[in-house]
């Protein structure tokens, strides 16, 4: 099933999350190669694809998982996590209707 990952960066994390973005990028591509990922980025915190020192504030990842559980392990282990980038992070089943 498809899992919705939602994370809400903490303010004042935009060094962290660069630091902790090739290994991040690195668990998302292991999804990639796995089939597993339908899409994933971050919300720029200001209307603009390239938010400069505004940073982000948060990002969404939509991947299959086994079940729920497997997918909140897998977002708990997350680098921006475990760098303290996320303040906080949901996880929500997801049905794909379009397109």
């Amino acid at each position: 099933m498809l899992y919705a990952i939602l994370a809400e960066d903490r303010p004042g994390t935009l060094e962290a999350r660069r630091a902790a973005r090739p290994a991040h990028v690195a668990r998302l591509q292991a999804l990639v190669e796995a089939g597993r990922l339908v899409l994933a980025g971050p919300h720029p915190a200001i209307d603009a694809p390239d938010p400069g020192p505004a940073g982000f504030s948060g990002s969404l990842i939509v991947a299959e998982f086994g079940s729920l559980e497997e997918a909140r392990q897998w977002a708990q282990a997350d680098p921006y996590v475990e760098a303290g980038v996320y303040a906080r992070v949901t996880v929500k089943p997801f049905l794909h209707v379009l397109p």
